[in-house]
């Protein structure tokens, strides 16, 4: 399992993806034909759709906790430090900038957040948590920090972002984090 699983990884969700697709079409089909069956037919059809549904839904669930997988243990290590990173930042464009690597569009948006809470649009403790979270994402890109930023982070880290930055400094090349960081903001199936 030299790809650690991801073209297995792929190939599943891909298969997910089919799956959900078609019974999605079954049911939007059955709406449409609604006219041409008749009422136990097209109650029956629906039914036996749903059932199929609700049977997708509970091998997601299966996947998703853990029951069936196609990782190996150095890809759950990784799934480790993807938890890491899901919990140091709880701001989904802030994932989503960081994963991207835009550093600018990081520092509009802090820009944007100093001005909001300025005015009243934003609370000072969620302005706080998103500071660190781009201030974070910034230093990881490698951006230069204004030595009032420095100040900031170190004075209101949080154990998560800096267990964050202790994992990501273990972890090695910038490319595996940012592999890493883009892989929590892919929708999942």
């Amino acid at each position: 399992m030299a790809s650690r699983g991801k073209s297995e990884t792929s190939k599943l969700k891909q298969n997910m993806e089919e799956q959900l697709d078609r019974l999605m079409q079954q049911l939007q089909d059955l709406e449409e034909c609604r006219e041409d069956l008749d009422d136990e037919e097209y109650e029956e059809t629906k039914k036996e759709t749903l059932e199929q549904l609700g049977e997708f839904n509970d091998t997601l669930k299966k996947i998703m906790s853990g029951d069936m997988t196609l990782v190996d243990e150095l890809s759950g290590m990784q799934l480790a430090i993807q938890a890491a990173i899901s919990q140091a930042f709880k701001t989904p464009e802030v994932i989503r900038l960081f994963a991207k690597k835009q550093p600018g569009q990081l520092r509009t948006r802090l820009a944007e957040m100093d001005r909001d809470v300025m005015v009243g649009k934003l609370l000072r403790d969620v302005h706080m948590q998103q500071k660190m979270e781009i201030l974070m994402a910034l230093r990881k890109l490698g951006e230069k920090l204004t030595p009032e930023e420095e100040t900031f982070l170190a004075e209101n880290a949080t154990a998560t972002l800096s267990q964050f930055e202790k994992v990501t400094a273990n972890l090695g090349s910038e490319d595996k984090i940012m592999a890493l960081a883009s892989s929590g903001v892919k929708t999942k199936v």
